[in-house]
């Protein structure tokens, strides 16, 4: 009978560690953030840093797949700018070249795909571009 509860309770720690370590963190655990709020009007490049927010960790591999650049947060969402990723030198930064062409606030909406996670990542980012 000890033996029996002894593989029992064996069985149950192992199971225990398995799902342990598949538990994963969820797309709500990851954040993008601006580095700068506020831009020169014209051309611009934005960095914004994508974070693991329980650990505060930054994360560079994710794959980015969306990306728009308009002026919703003045009213006007029909108001767009073109966006292109550009290279980043740091790591867990990404960052987008723009052209602003008025001043005011703009939304810069992100789509991210972080590696080994489900779910994907989406911000709405607001920034000013000033004169």
């Amino acid at each position: 009978m000890q033996r029996h509860s002894l593989r029992a309770a064996a069985a149950g720690v192992a199971l225990l560690v398995a799902m342990a370590g598949s538990v994963r963190a969820d797309s709500k655990d990851y954040e993008f953030q601006l580095l700068d709020k506020e831009v020169k009007q014209g051309a611009a490049v934005l960095s914004v840093k994508l974070v693991h927010k329980p650990s505060g960790r930054a994360i560079s591999d994710a794959v980015i797949f969306a990306t728009r650049m308009d002026m919703g947060p003045a009213g006007m969402e029909m108001m767009t700018a073109p966006i292109e990723a550009a290279s980043s030198t740091e790591p867990g930064v990404y960052q987008f070249k723009t052209y602003l062409g008025m001043a005011g606030e703009w939304a810069l909406s992100l789509g991210a795909k972080v590696q080994g996670e489900t779910g994907t990542v989406e911000n709405k980012l607001v920034l000013k571009a000033v004169q």
